[in-house]
C-alpha cells in the first residue's frame, strides 16, 4: 500500500484500523451529533498516539457537513452553528483579543479557502479602539491574510510572528486548506484542532509550523480539505475494486505530483469558506446572531 496522504486525524485513525489488528493506545475516539452534522473527536493523549497517527498530541474535531451536499433548506445555517459550537469549545477561556489568519493563495482556487474565510469574518479591533462607547463590549478581533512565499518573498510564519509580536493577541485562529483521502469529504468537512498547523502540508509543500511553541500564543487551526492526492485516490479506488496489493512505487511515480479536486471547486470553496468565516464570527462574538453577521458583512 502506498503512503496515504491525509491531514485529517479521523482519516489517520481510519487508516490505523484498516492496517492494524492491535489496539490503538494513547488515542481516545468519540462521536456525537450537532445541528444535523456528525462530529468525530480524536484526542491524541501521549507519545503512543502521536507515533500511531503521525500527529501531535491534542484534540481534533471533525465536522461532517452532508446537508451542504444535499442543499437542504437549513444546510448553511446548521453547518455554521456546528462550526461555531466546536470552535467555541476549543478557544482558550481567557482569550480576549483574537487574531484570525487566512493561509493560502487566493489566486489558486483550492488554496483560497483561508483568505476567503477571512473575508467572511467580523473584525472589530479598530471599532473597539476608536469607538469604545459604542463597541467596547465586543471582543477585539483582527484578521490577516499573509499570502504565500512565492508572491511575497516572506514565509507566512515570519509575517504572522511579526504581527503577533506587535499586537500581542491572546489566541490565533488559523484557517487553511487540507488534503483528504476521500473525494466525498472535500469541502464537506471541517477539522478544528488545538495543535496549530503546518501550512502547505496538504499539497506536499510544508512550511514552518504555526503553533504555541513557535508563536508563543495558543493556535486553533480550522482546516477544510479541498484536494486529494492522486496516488492516494488511485490506491483507494484499486482497493475498493478488489485489486489486492498494488505497487506503491508505480502509483507514486504515476501520480505522486498530481492532486485532484472537484470540477465545481469554485462554488464549493466559496460556500464552505463562508460557513467557516460565519462560524468563527459567531464563536468570537457571543452577542451576534447569524442575521447580525450577515448584516455586518453586507
Amino acid at each position: 500500500m502506498p503512503q496515504i496522504r491525509t491531514d485529517l486525524a479521523v482519516e489517520s485513525h481510519e487508516l490505523w484500523q484498516e492496517q492494524q489488528s492491535t489496539a490503538l493506545e494513547g488515542v481516545d475516539i468519540s462521536d456525537s451529533h450537532a445541528f444535523d452534522c456528525d462530529v468525530h473527536t480524536v484526542r491524541i493523549l501521549d507519545e503512543r498516539g502521536e507515533r500511531a497517527l503521525g500527529k501531535p498530541a491534542g484534540q481534533y474535531v471533525t465536522i461532517e457537513l452532508p446537508s451542504l451536499r444535499r442543499h437542504d433548506a437549513q444546510a448553511f445555517d446548521n453547518s455554521t452553528y456546528a462550526a461555531a459550537q466546536h470552535i467555541t469549545q476549543l478557544l482558550p477561556s481567557n482569550a480576549t483579543a483574537v487574531l484570525i489568519v487566512g493561509l493560502g493563495n487566493k489566486n489558486i482556487t483550492p488554496d483560497a479557502v483561508g483568505p476567503l474565510a477571512v473575508e467572511s469574518t467580523v473584525v472589530t479591533r479598530h471599532l473597539v479602539q476608536k469607538y469604545p462607547e459604542h463597541f467596547g463590549a465586543l471582543r477585539p478581533v483582527s484578521a490577516l491574510s499573509p499570502g504565500v512565499l512565492a508572491s511575497t518573498g516572506m514565509e507566512s510564519a515570519d509575517v504572522i510572528r511579526g504581527v503577533v509580536d506587535s499586537m500581542h493577541p491572546d489566541c490565533l485562529l488559523v484557517v487553511d486548506a487540507l488534503a483528504s483521502r476521500k473525494l466525498s469529504r472535500l469541502c464537506r468537512t471541517v477539522q478544528i484542532c488545538d495543535t496549530g498547523i503546518v501550512p502547505g502540508s496538504g499539497v506536499g509543500n510544508a512550511r514552518a509550523a504555526l503553533n504555541a511553541q513557535t508563536l508563543g500564543v495558543p493556535v486553533i487551526a480550522v482546516g477544510i480539505p479541498t484536494v486529494v492526492d492522486a496516488a492516494t485516490l488511485a490506491a483507494d479506488l484499486l482497493e475498493e475494486a478488489g485489486q489486492g496489493e498494488v505497487d506503491p512505487q508505480a502509483l507514486n511515480d504515476y501520480g505522486g505530483s498530481l492532486i485532484v479536486t472537484p470540477k465545481d471547486i469554485d462554488a464549493l470553496v466559496k460556500e464552505v469558506a463562508r460557513v467557516v468565516g460565519y462560524g468563527i464570527s459567531l464563536a468570537l462574538h457571543k452577542e451576534f446572531t447569524l442575521a447580525d453577521v450577515r448584516g455586518f458583512l453586507a
